[in-house]
């Protein structure tokens, strides 16, 4: 480097760039360009200073976003080029400065293509161990009990580094300096496989994974335990398995997820789009939802009356172990009854795993936070989150403008698949996918995540928000905290909530004019104690106006109604028509028929006394209401939205798009007391 042409740079590098990798990417481009200077952590991100020939300096600057490490997210980069070059002897990685460091945390990901080459080639000394990972890849948040995030706080801290990974965590120029979760064979966690009958450790130490495989191809189920909680798996293409498997965790209708090998696996049952392979080999390794349009069947069993599966990559070196000889998808669902969440420790396994599981593969790598798996669907090309967490999550979305003039908040979510959210900084930072609060261990889980996201973010919120409705426990929650340290608590409508949040999706900057929203789902509480759920609402994002709506229609027995669809279909026919005139002219259907074993003398007497029967202007049960009609999901629900599932599962996409007519049905708009009736 030539002194007379050099200059110093200073550059301020914000987003999650700490714990991902980022210095040590920086340390490697000085290096390979021949820059001197130095790199650390502060209260902000990334702080560089560099120095060199303006050239080098130039690809410095192109190459430090473009090659960043695959966890790191930049938001910012700011460069200001000092007046006078500093001079420095070489370039190095110096001790965090400025106060106190920034926590951000990178989500749990897929093992990264070096860890892989490691785990498959035998003179390295990882060679298959099922815990590898580095600063680019392996657990995360599900490790992690507090802050700062470093060993001692996560799960790891069981686990003391022997002296090979020491030197490898000390080292700015290996890929695993100050990964927290390193391990090896000699030093790290343990797999063993044992039976639930009698506790007892089986099979020959050190051929856990072989022999785990082995059971599996004879027909066994297993329950495994992963990176976010335990799973339960068998072979995909085996019937008979398939329907114990469902027959011992009671789940008689929800599709199972399904992990195969590799991408070509999966071609043989599915059609794969480019969007949909780039989202199944992302860092993030979801479960998509893919058309089941490929060359050969799975077991109906798998996914009953849809026409869509869930795959998803192996993401952990353990699956890969796992998945390497088989030619064949495995089922590898989340390991719990139905209606509870997915099982974390060993010690809830042993208990409640019986009957369940044959065999569990196990480890001594705790879990400290559940985290389920993601599921993606992409739409017109594009991925859209139907369950935000594994490999999401902690994440930052930014806020559009103007967002930036408001405190700290910290909104509670709902209290159905709940999520909570952290607003500081001018970013929105969603919890992983809590699950239903109504379920105990899940509203302990929740409560738990909202302590450790406040620790982890240094959150103070000045602001508390909630959902409207007076019984969510997540709003009852909110409102002993807004007491308990005096601060505001403002409840928001459901739907304008809904509408909102796609403000914020699409980058709509806050003090735009209100625009018409439209909300669409199964219930949410209305104004002055009414349900809602098909609205139409002219919004931005401080209030709303509501311009229309389905027109309500009753819940005959309240909830039953959601898991009756059957009921919803009497009510809508009950409400659009006179009943008498609906027998006389269709009475010949079998839909008729059906209704003759029904109490529909009680249900007259409830729609007229108005017992126990709410008025809902809910999209979701319409969509019931009709898929019961046409005699798909009619008796009993089996799971949250079967009857709109399989209802969309009906339509020949394939007819839609290649006709020219317009695929609808008549509504009439009525206008009574200035709100359209649709």
């Amino acid at each position: 480097m030539n002194p007379e042409y050099s200059k110093t740079l200073e550059i301020r590098v914000r987003g999650r760039v700490q714990g991902v990798g980022f210095r040590p990417h920086v340390w490697h481009l000085a290096y390979e360009l021949g820059l001197v200077g130095q790199v650390c952590n502060d209260g902000q991100g990334v702080r560089i200073q560099v120095s060199g020939e303006p050239e080098a300096l130039s690809e410095f600057r192109q190459r430090l976003e473009s090659q960043a490490p695959p966890l790191s997210q930049i938001e910012t980069i700011e460069i200001q080029e000092q007046e006078q070059a500093i001079e420095f002897k070489e370039f190095a990685i110096v001790e965090s400065v400025g106060g106190k460091t920034q926590t951000q945390i990178a989500p749990d990901t897929a093992t990264c293509s070096a860890c892989v080459a490691e785990i498959y080639t035998p003179s390295e000394r990882r060679y298959r161990y099922p815990f590898t990972n580095c600063t680019h890849c392996g657990p995360r948040l599900s490790i992690i009990q507090g802050v700062p995030y470093d060993r001692p706080s996560t799960t790891m801290a069981n686990f003391p580094l022997c002296p090979q990974c020491q030197q490898e965590y000390d080292d700015p120029g290996d890929r695993r300096f100050h990964a927290q979760p390193i391990a090896c064979p000699i030093c790290g966690p343990k797999v063993w496989l044992e039976s639930l009958t009698d506790k007892d450790r089986v099979g020959e130490p050190g051929k856990e994974i072989k022999q785990t495989i082995s059971r599996i191809e004879q027909g066994k189920i297993l329950a495994i335990r992963g990176l976010g909680g335990f799973h339960l798996a068998c072979d995909a293409t085996n019937e008979d398995v398939v329907n114990h498997l469902r027959e011992r965790k009671r789940r008689f209708g929800k599709p199972f997820a399904l992990m195969a090998r590799d991408i070509r696996v999966i071609r043989r049952y599915c059609r794969v789009s480019r969007a949909e392979e780039e989202a199944l080999t992302s860092p993030a390794a979801p479960i998509v939802l893919l058309n089941a349009d490929g060359g050969e069947r799975l077991p109906e069993a798998i996914a009953p009356g849809v026409t869509t599966l869930g795959f998803m990559l192996p993401y952990t070196p353990l699956h890969l172990l796992l998945l390497e000889t088989l030619d064949y998808p495995l089922v590898m669902t989340s390991a719990n009854l139905s209606h509870e969440p997915q099982l974390i420790s060993n010690t809830e396994a042993r208990e409640k795993l019986i009957g369940l599981a044959d065999t569990v593969l196990f480890h001594n790598r705790d879990i400290a936070n559940r985290i389920d798996d993601s599921v993606v669907r992409i739409m017109r090309g594009k991925p859209r989150l139907l369950r935000r967490s594994r490999g999401y999550v902690p994440g930052e979305i930014a806020l559009p403008p103007g967002c930036d003039r408001h405190s700290s908040i910290l909104a509670y979510g709902g209290e159905l698949k709940s999520t909570f959210c952290l607003i500081q900084n001018n970013q929105a930072i969603l919890s992983q996918h809590q699950g239903d609060l109504e379920n105990p261990i899940t509203y302990v889980d929740y409560q738990k995540n909202l302590k450790l996201f406040r620790q982890l973010y240094d959150h103070q919120p000045q602001i508390l928000v909630a959902d409207l409705h007076p019984e969510y426990l997540s709003t009852k929650l909110a409102q002993e905290q807004a007491q308990t340290h005096q601060l505001p608590l403002i409840q928001v409508q459901h739907h304008h909530a809904h509408i909102a949040s796609c403000f914020v999706e699409n980058g709509i900057p806050l003090d735009h004019s209100p625009i018409l929203g439209i909300a669409l789902d199964g219930l949410g509480f209305g104004e002055e104690g009414t349900i809602w759920g098909g609205e139409f609402l002219l919004a931005d994002y401080r209030g709303y106006q509501r311009l229309a709506t389905l027109k309500p229609v009753a819940m005959i027995g309240g909830t039953k109604a959601i898991l009756e669809p059957w009921r919803n279909t009497y009510a809508h026919l009950k409400t659009a028509f006179d009943w008498q005139m609906l027998i006389e002219k269709f009475g010949h259907l079998e839909l008729f028929d059906y209704f003759q074993n029904k109490p529909i003398a009680l249900f007259e007497q409830m729609l007229q006394k108005r017992l126990n029967a709410p008025l809902a202007s809910s999209t979701g049960r319409l969509f019931d209401a009709v898929s019961a009609a046409i005699g798909l999901c009619r008796d009993r629900a089996l799971f949250e939205g079967q009857g709109a599932i399989e209802l969309e599962m009906a339509v020949d996409r394939h007819l839609l798009s290649e006709s020219d007519d317009d695929f609808a049905y008549p509504f009439d708009i009525n206008l009574t007391h200035k709100l359209l009736y649709l």
